[in-house]
């Protein structure tokens, strides 16, 4: 439906020690960070750049305007919790069309760990399809995640306010342990894209999935700068600092593998009208 490109292809990865922390590695994706990926769900539950960009085409071909939105979102953990709790507070019947008790938005759940075992975990919960803070097409006060929205109306980063996992998608932060030959181990701090295989077999029955689209790759900045906040976040300050020169030297250079998608796109943008 959208010309996806293919799962495989060709991966630039930059690594280096954390300023502040020398016994973590970052490994960060170079392909993925200087790529022009942008959110283009229109309906406030991401910031990237839309002007004159298309809609999201959702991962539910029977609910488009509903994006990634459909079956909700884990909580990370106990703060996670409190956060959205809190924000939930603000909200009301005006703004949030699913308004309701906090107790009737979280629900039991499990997800599976390492070692491929199940265990309890609590998510957001599913109304009529989608997240019960997902705001539906024809809203009053608009279609969209109303914890974004509530962010915007407050003049803060939407990071502030959502559950972890929504505002780091489609950033994938992984953590592992390499086992040097010399016998030492070495902390390493994954940065890379959340593609399909990323969410598991269920990925690869989405319909749509917008990191390999050429429609969501036509943002004004790459990755690595509209997405600095979060970065920041995930990293530490000096080690996104560290990061972001890296990127912008490879940015000077000329990319060895850029992304497909961002390649495609651009291919795209040159041709003429009529050709597209």
């Amino acid at each position: 439906m959208t010309d996806e490109v293919g799962l495989d292809f060709d991966r630039e990865w930059v690594e280096f020690f954390d300023p502040d922390d020398p016994d973590t590695m970052v490994r960060a994706d170079l392909t993925w960070l200087l790529s022009r990926w942008g959110c283009i769900f229109t309906g406030g539950s991401g910031d990237g750049d839309r002007s004159g960009r298309p809609s999201c085409p959702g991962i539910d071909l029977e609910r488009p305007a509903d994006g990634c939105c459909l079956h909700g979102a884990f909580y990370t953990d106990a703060d996670d919790i409190k956060r959205v709790r809190k924000i939930v507070k603000k909200l009301t019947p005006e703004t949030w069309q699913l308004h309701r008790p906090w107790g009737e938005t979280i629900v039991d759940d499990t997800l599976e760990n390492e070692d491929g075992e199940e265990e309890p975990a609590k998510k957001t919960a599913v109304v009529d399809g989608a997240c019960v803070f997902h705001n539906r097409e024809g809203f009053g006060a608009g279609a969209g995640c109303v914890l974004h929205q509530q962010a915007m109306r407050d003049g803060v980063h939407p990071m502030a306010y959502k559950p972890e996992v929504c505002w780091q998608l489609p950033v994938k932060r992984d953590f592992r342990t390499d086992h040097r030959a010399d016998g030492r181990e070495v902390s390493v701090t994954l940065i890379t894209e959340f593609d399909r295989p990323s969410w598991g077999p269920g990925g690869h029955d989405f319909d749509w999935w917008c990191t390999g689209s050429p429609l969501a790759h036509t943002a004004a900045e790459p990755v690595y700068r509209s997405y600095a906040t979060e970065l920041v976040e995930l990293l530490g300050r000096a080690a996104y600092e560290r990061l972001a020169e890296l990127c912008e030297r490879r940015e000077k250079l000329g990319q060895v593998a850029p992304h497909p998608a961002t390649a495609r796109a651009a291919e795209r943008l040159a041709m003429p009208t009529r050709w597209r």
